[in-house]
């Protein structure tokens, strides 16, 4: 039996990255040999075993056949005399087709280490095909690394799109892979990857709609600026889909199933981010306005998170914020109770406190 350390891994040590993740393949053993040894099996469809002491994840070397189209028509075939290379073989790419056994020699059949120093993304088969999901990840490699995609695998990727591949992309893993490539550095290479192949007209087919219109710089530049800041994901996605008409940001969350607090923040945005951009212009009653809409005090740390996704990209932001930033912090400071104890029907309350909020705007 021998273990491997195998692909990313090796790959982020190479790029002198933190490694967040070891995974190793075992060849030579069986499932029994494993449990034996004290390794606790976790894999459904293939052999995986957690090691007694460091619960990482130990698999089985094994081969895979496309049966059905899609990411789940798969079948594994796991056994002693499974090579790593046949292991290594049936991977994305070359950057992640490597391996380092025990003594820390490099196993590197498809010359994953001369890409990394190119700085490339490439295949390491024709069957890269076979999987859909492998050209999100290409695409977010492309976002995190800032490698460049080989000729050859843009080919496959574009051939795979026209063979509606693409189209069997289920919404939980498109984001999935979303959430990763936004939380790049870069994540503008990720959408500029896809549209380039003609996946993004199949999986977010709203932002490849921003091309047509002129609009998708903006949107990038908006999305890298939040990156640039370190912003969170629901701001970066707010960045991102803010230019997108308020309808259009419902279809496009509803198409990858986003969650709750992104699809709204993001919505948010859509409706007014214009406003927040031109708060410093705003008098006082459009700025209550802005804050009633933006649910700010029931909402503050919302409200300030969209600040930040509205105001991404955009030129002189300085003096919106500063504005924003007051007057959240005026009408936050309105004991709304204090106010309401003061009157006792219902609307007679909502219009004191109201007033009270407009006269703090104005006293800033």
């Amino acid at each position: 039996m021998k273990i491997y350390t195998v692909g990313g891994a090796v790959r982020d040590e190479m790029l002198g990255l933190p490694v967040q993740d070891r995974d190793y393949v075992v060849v030579g053993a069986t499932p029994d040999e494993m449990i034996t040894m004290g390794y606790r099996p976790v894999g459904r469809d293939f052999p995986v075993f957690l090691h007694p002491q460091t619960h990482e994840e130990y698999a089985l070397a094994r081969t895979e056949r496309k049966t059905a189209p899609g990411y789940h028509g798969f079948t594994f075939h796991a056994a002693p005399e499974v090579t790593l290379e046949e292991d290594l073989q049936r991977r994305d790419l070359t950057i992640n087709a490597m391996a380092r056994d025990e003594a820390g020699r490099l196993v590197d059949p498809h010359d994953g280490a001369e890409d990394i120093s190119r700085g490339v993304l490439r295949h390491v088969s024709p069957a890269f095909m076979e999987d859909p999901v492998r050209i999100l990840r290409v695409a977010r490699f492309a976002a995190r690394f800032g490698f460049s995609v080989a000729p050859e695998t843009q080919v496959l990727m574009m051939q795979m799109v026209r063979a509606g591949e693409a189209d069997a992309l289920v919404a939980e893993r498109v984001w999935q892979e979303l959430v990763k490539g936004l939380l790049e550095k870069t994540p503008s290479t990720m959408f500029a990857v896809l549209r380039e192949c003609g996946a993004l007209a199949r999986v977010l087919p709203q932002l490849d709609a921003l091309y047509a219109e002129g609009r998708a710089e903006e949107a990038l530049h908006a999305l890298d600026t939040a990156a640039e800041q370190g912003a969170s994901l629901d701001v970066r996605f707010a960045a991102l889909a803010r230019v997108l008409e308020p309808e259009a940001v419902d279809a496009f969350c509803a198409k990858i199933k986003a969650p709750a607090g992104c699809r709204d923040l993001a919505v948010l945005a859509a409706r007014h981010g214009n406003a927040l951009a031109d708060a410093a212009s705003l008098d006082a009653e459009e700025l209550l306005g802005l804050l009633e809409a933006a649910d700010a005090w029931r909402r503050p740390e919302r409200f300030t998170a969209l600040v930040q996704a509205a105001l991404a990209g955009e030129a002189d932001v300085e003096p919106a914020r500063q504005r924003l930033r007051r007057a959240h912090e005026a009408t936050l400071a309105v004991d709304a109770g204090a106010v309401a104890r003061n009157h006792a029907a219902p609307a007679e309350i909502k219009t004191a406190v109201s007033q009270a909020r407009l006269t703090a705007l104005k006293n800033t």
